[in-house]
């Protein structure tokens, strides 16, 4: 999809974003049992995909508030992290509440990066909200360096999800409405990689079938 024409889906879909708290991670972990598992078990995964992984160099694509994101670099102290998002409210939060981190507004379609940057780049729960899926898994591949490794994590379009997610969207998660433009199964997502050059070295499935996190190489 040309680039100009993502921007101008874009401004309509400010309109989703804005209605989503800037804060709306940091005190769902909080204030609902049901998120703080969800982003809990999500991070113990992560944890272990990386463990023993010697990485210098982290990119998070669609960081939000930053919460996942400073959990990620408390796990690597000695490395370098960006948070990239396209919701600038959210990065001006994150800056705030962690600076210890280097976050950017970027748009996922066109990484502000030079290609064979990073060690990791991470991409959770953001694929499905973009316009160009596949334009957006070119740009973190072409970022990430030779060698290096991609997470990427999206719930898994089972039926479970579905159900929950249904019910999520009409209680506590109503701000999210209209937000996924792109609710594919984890066999669609899998077709997508490929065309994108990516290699999937690993495909999990975490949250009792509901997350599906595929672990990238170049």
């Amino acid at each position: 999809m040309n680039y100009n024409k993502i921007k101008l889906i874009h401004n309509d879909l400010n309109k989703i974003w804005k209605q989503v708290p800037v804060d709306y991670y940091d005190q769902g972990i909080k204030t609902n049992l049901l998120q703080k598992i969800w982003h809990n078990y999500k991070l113990r995964t992560f944890k272990d995909i990386v463990k023993g992984r010697k990485i210098d160099s982290i990119l998070d694509v669609g960081c939000a508030s930053g919460m996942l994101t400073n959990e990620i670099a408390k796990t690597f102290l000695k490395s370098k992290i960006y948070g990239v998002d396209i919701y600038e409210d959210a990065l001006v939060f994150a800056r705030k509440k962690y600076p210890s981190v280097n976050f950017i507004v970027a748009d996922a379609h066109k990484l502000p990066f030079k290609t064979n940057t990073f060690d990791l780049t991470v991409c959770y729960e953001t694929i499905e909200h973009v316009v160009d899926p596949l334009k957006a898994l070119k740009e973190i591949r072409r970022v990430t360096k030779k060698g290096g490794i991609s997470i990427l994590a999206m719930d898994s379009g089972s039926l479970l999800f579905k159900i929950v997610w249904l019910l999520w969207e009409n209680s506590k998660g109503k701000v999210w409405k209209g937000a996924h433009l792109h609710p594919f199964t984890h066999r669609e997502l899998e077709n997508i990689i490929k065309k994108s050059g990516f290699i999937i070295k690993q495909k999990y499935f975490s949250h009792l079938g509901m997350e599906v996190i595929f672990l990238l190489i170049k």
